[in-house]
Formats: structure tokens, sequence, C-alpha cells
């Protein structure tokens, strides 16, 4: 029976769950494989688009993942779980392919294409129905195209979307487009001046996806801006990956508000850095086209400028006005013909808990979540609204990233159970300082 948004349902009508997720993209689909061995725990996972998708757009030929392949859906909480990385690996038979292959880090379309198999194996995973609206009784009330659901606890986890400058805003298109539309839209620009604006992994692949076409496919010239000083590596030292560990999460979750907010902008390149192999790759190009191959106009850094406008169009091509960062009152003019804004994501927007916004706790622009991912709101304490990727500012620079998602998930998971299921040795750091008793 499909509802209208507004009708109101039966109980008779409705299906029932202990927890229902809206979006199945890694968090949830992490949870999702989680709760898949726990038959008293009734789950559903609902996703608006018909099929998996992860950077779809962004698949470019090299481009790898830049956590360990530990890091996957389930492993670091349940190693023996069926849903792990190696089991898609053994169900493919390709286990001593990759074994032989020594890749020296996951290739990024190998790890899509895993999680696109665990929403197959997975059939409380439904694609196609879209959350309208969640309200709340004495259980969450949650509206679909489809029709409606109830759920005694709800798991968001809607991933992030495409953010670019606001004045690039109103001129998306063919000629000016998100790094995340890359290969849908990058794929003729042989002979074009294009520019890729943004300093991390993602405007790092672009650039080196561009300077290594060959022939017509090759454009007239790239450039590459971003506003850090240079183009800056990862790090991913041992002991700043303790960042990326449950301890240092609990640990930041209680700092300051202002403490956690410098943390984050001094600590950025730990998650957004790029690969040294990426910059390596770039850098041997750059020295073939201009010292082999002589194409000494083929390429252009520009590093520690921040793109002040853009102006033109479609027709006669864009010209990007840059502000020096190092040197006042100074601008430059760059005139090209395509831009790629490999500017980044921010949080989804969850439009669909508007009935409960009002009483749901909130920390800037973020929902306030307790040590169990769960949103703090005035609503029994037995009934959950969890939020995954949704709290970088309160849990730290691995919230939206995949190292964590598994803890997360099962740290959810053992709410949902009313048990404490975790075995973690802290880490090697004392990241807390002890309190000296006064005698």
């Amino acid at each position: 029976m499909i509802l209208d948004v507004g009708e109101k349902a039966q109980d008779s009508d409705v299906r029932h769950f202990r927890c229902i997720g809206i979006g199945a993209g890694p968090a949830n689909l992490s949870l999702a494989s989680l709760l898949h061995g726990h038959t008293e725990l009734t789950n559903c996972f609902v996703e608006r688009r018909h099929t998996f998708a992860w950077h779809d757009g962004q698949q470019m030929p090299g481009a790898s993942l830049q956590v360990s392949m530990l890091k996957d859906l389930v492993t670091l909480s349940d190693p023996t779980n069926p849903f792990s990385f190696l089991s898609y690996l053994h169900a493919h038979g390709r286990l001593y392919h990759f074994i032989n292959a020594q890749f020296d880090a996951v290739p990024r379309q190998e790890f899509r294409n895993y999680m696109e198999w665990a929403t197959r194996r997975n059939q409380n995973i439904v694609f196609g129905e879209e959350v309208l609206a969640v309200d709340f009784d004495d259980t969450f009330i949650v509206r679909t195209t489809n029709g409606t659901l109830r759920a005694d606890n709800i798991a968001v986890g809607v991933g992030t979307e495409t953010w670019v400058p606001q004045h690039a805003r109103d001129a998306l298109g063919a000629h000016q487009f998100h790094v995340s539309d890359f290969l849908h839209k990058a794929a003729s620009l042989g002979g074009q001046r294009v520019a890729v604006v943004g300093g991390g992994q993602s405007g790092a692949e672009a650039f080196l996806d561009l300077i290594s076409r060959s022939g017509t496919e090759l454009p007239r010239r790239v450039s590459w801006i971003s506003r850090r000083p240079n183009f800056l590596p990862i790090d991913d030292s041992p002991f700043t990956n303790d960042y990326y560990m449950p301890s240092f999460s609990d640990y930041f979750y209680r700092l300051e508000r202002t403490t956690r907010e410098s943390f984050t902008r001094r600590h950025i390149l730990t998650s957004d850095g790029i690969s040294e192999q990426t910059l390596r790759d770039i850098y041997q190009r750059a020295y073939m086209h201009r010292f082999v191959h002589g194409a000494v106009d083929l390429f252009a850094f520009h590093p520690n400028r921040e793109v002040l406008q853009v102006t033109g169009d479609e027709t006669t091509g864009w010209k990007l006005t840059l502000a020096h960062n190092d040197l006042t009152g100074i601008s430059e003019d760059l005139d090209v013909d395509v831009i790629i804004w490999a500017t980044g994501f921010r949080p989804a927007r969850m439009d669909f808990l508007a009935p409960l916004a009002h009483r749901l706790d909130r920390e800037g622009d973020e929902y306030r979540v307790d040590e169990s991912f769960a949103v703090m709101w005035d609503g029994p304490t037995d009934r959950n609204i969890f939020v995954q990727n949704g709290a970088r500012l309160q849990r730290g620079l691995a919230d939206p990233n995949l190292s964590l998602v598994a803890w997360r998930a099962q740290r959810i998971v053992d709410r949902l159970r009313g048990v404490s299921n975790e075995n973690h040795t802290p880490s090697f750091i004392e990241w807390s300082a002890k309190q000296v008793v006064a005698p």
C-alpha cells in the first residue's frame, strides 16, 4: 500500500523494524553488514538511488584507496564477518591473484565493486526508495516514496554532497563542473585550456589524468590552483594514524569545542593530503613533458592562491581572478575554457528530519551526538536517531573517513543490543593528562 506523505497510516498497514537506515553509502552499509547476522534486530535500509554508487564519476584509472584494505565495512569490528573485503575476493575466486598483484593500495574501483557486492548480498537494503519525512509518536514514523514504515531507531547515513564556491554555482554545466562528474564531463578536453581548482587528492588525480593523455586527447594547457601553500602530501605516518583509532575519537569527543575546531584545522592533511605516489607521478609527467617532449607550456602550478571570482561564459571562455595569499593587493587573471572544481564535499542535508528538528540538540551546524553517535533529544532514551558521517567537529577528522566506519557501526549495534562489545587495545599514546591529586 502506497501512502501519501501527509496521510496517516494505519498500524496494520505499516511494517515495524528495530532499526531503519536512511541511505546506503559506506557508513550505513557497514551497519547493515554488521546487523545482518542479528536476526533479532529487524532492520531495513532504504536508498533513494536506484543502484549503488560510490564516487562513480571519479573512478579514474590508477586511483587507489588511501587507507588499509583492513578498513573495510566490517573487519576491524568482526574479522569473521562474511561481508569483509577478503570474503569478497574469496567469493570471486581471486584471492591468489590479488596477492600476486602486489598492490601498494587497493584500487578504488575494486573497493567500490566490493561494496556493491555487499549490497547485493543483503536483502535488507532497498534501492529506489526516498525518505520524505521522519516523525515520532511512540516510535519513529518514516514516510517514503513507497509508503510508510515504523522503527524503534533510525540510522542516518546520507553521506555528503558536492560543494563549490558561491560564485560558481550558477554557472555549472558542461564547461564548469565538480570533479565528482569528471568521468562524465572531462572525456573530450583535447586542445582546450583547463583549470583544476583544489589541492587535495581529487584535484591531484584530475590533474594527473589530464596531463597523462596523449595525441588529440591532450589539453592545450592544464593549470592547477590551490589555496594551500604548496601541493602537500597526506601525513600517513604511524603516530599520526593514531588519530584514526577509536581511543582518539573518544578523547577528541571530550575536548572543548574550540580545541576540537583548532585541531581539525591544523591536522587536515592527515586526511585530505595527496598520496606521495600521486605527487611523484605528477612530477615525473611534468618532467617528461617539459624536458623530454619539449611541451614547455602544457601545465602550470598555482599553489597559494585564492579564486576571487570567475567571469565569462561557455562560449567565450572563463577568466579566473586569483589572489596570492602572500602578496597583498596583487591579483592574477587566468583565461581558460573549462574549470574543474575539486573543492570537496559537505555533509548532505537532512531535510527529512524537519518534523523533529525542534526536538534535536545541535552543536553549530551539526546535530549533537552522544558517545554512541545518537542525537541528543527530548524523546525516550530507548528511541534513537543515530547519525553517521555527520559529526566531524565532534568526533574528529576520522568521522567522514573509512578508517572508523566498522567501529562506529559496531558501537551503534551494541547500543541496539544493550551490550558492550569493544576490546580495542588503547593507543600507545597517552592522549589525556592524568590529574595529580594534591596531598
